[in-house]
């Protein structure tokens, strides 16, 4: 770095100071207010630890918490059980594999807030039209309960994730020498057996990274939660991110819900960054 002349540090310079500005300082700031009581308007006393005793006997922010762990591992494994199974459909010698891509990818061009209100109206008016000619009760009154609107949010992420996710699969697989592939068929190993063998091991890293996006993206899923279920019924489908929303919007609590996005980012950033790390070292051992 003390080789670098002024021209690659005048190119830096405006990134650096975007970064300071957009990310860091207002990190700062945050942290911050989470040890006082600011409603965002009138004045702010430093209360100390409060908020944060207070956040952990929340028992609103302790479900919202819970549910979405419980959304964010169902959606992980979906998401990528999908897009790799996509993946290898597309890297298969089919003529339309080109226009796959395109169709199995569009879902993550819609925005968040069109998704849910058009998983919405197939949840509730279509499943409902299904479920009345067909005879079959569970498919009435979907998103009228927790385990519906659960279901409902992971299966609507899903969709929209999964194309994404495919493509970064795609990039390892095209990657694996054909060459051995071949070899292996030759010496008898049949599609599993190269597959387990041979491209599961060198596809490892699109794993690490893969988990990495759908775990970061699930865990901080906001406006699917507001179009979708809105947090209905009673809040019990209600995430982390709307938890939070609602703390500083609706009941002007600018300072609690801050403490609650700190808890939340640390807590997102270990569970990543030790993710990252039993990968890359799982990476390695295959």
């Amino acid at each position: 770095m003390r080789n670098r002349d002024w021209a690659f540090w005048l190119f830096l310079t405006p990134v650096l100071a975007a970064l300071t500005i957009v990310v860091i300082i207002p990190l700062l700031f945050g942290f911050y207010y989470s040890f006082t009581n600011w409603n965002g308007l009138g004045r702010l006393d430093f209360i100390g630890l409060k908020n944060y005793i207070n956040l952990f006997q929340d028992d609103a922010f302790l479900s919202a918490f819970w549910f979405t762990v419980k959304f964010s591992i169902a959606s992980i494994v979906l998401i990528n059980i999908i897009g790799l199974g996509l993946a290898l459909l597309v890297t298969t010698k089919l003529k339309t594999s080109n226009l796959l891509r395109t169709v199995f990818f569009m879902p993550n061009l819609i925005g968040g807030l069109i998704l849910g209100f058009i998983w919405q109206f197939i949840f509730i008016k279509v499943f409902d039209s299904i479920g009345d000619l067909l005879g079959i009760g569970a498919l009435n009154g979907w998103l009228s309960t927790t385990d519906t609107g659960f279901w409902g949010l992971v299966i609507l992420t899903a969709w929209q994730m999964a194309g994404y996710i495919m493509i970064i699969y795609i990039a390892y697989l095209q990657a694996v020498p054909g060459d051995l592939l071949e070899a292996a068929e030759i010496d008898g190993a049949n599609a599993f057996q190269r597959f387990r063998h041979i491209t599961f091991p060198l596809v490892a890293p699109a794993f690490t990274v893969s988990l990495f996006l759908t775990l970061s993206h699930s865990f901080k899923i906001y406006d699917q939660n507001l179009s979708l279920t809105g947090g209905a019924p009673y809040n019990s489908t209600e995430m982390v991110a709307m938890n939070i929303i609602r703390s500083a919007f609706t009941d002007n609590e600018m300072a609690y819900a801050q403490s609650k996005a700190v808890i939340f980012f640390i807590i997102i950033a270990i569970v990543s960054l030790l993710q990252v790390y039993f990968n890359k070292k799982r990476e390695v051992e295959l």
